[in-house]
């Protein structure tokens, strides 16, 4: 995947988890776990983006039925 496409929401999520996972195992030097700090933020906008998006589409989806 290139750096400017946009993991799906289930592999940010999939990779948000081994994040967290090599944080809490520590071991990683203060850079690097700034580092996969960074990234888990980003991750994390990832994914309440996606949600965000299906929250929307779905509100849509309703007003849509309930309006026909």
């Amino acid at each position: 995947m290139s750096e400017t496409q946009t993991p799906s929401y289930e592999d940010a999520r999939e990779e948000l988890v081994e994040v967290v996972r090599t944080l809490e195992a520590g071991g990683t030097t203060l850079e690097e776990s700034l580092a996969l700090w960074e990234r888990g933020e980003a991750l994390a906008r990832i994914c309440q983006d996606w949600l965000d998006g299906a929250r929307r589409r779905l509100d849509e989806a309703m007003g849509a039925e309930a309006d026909g």
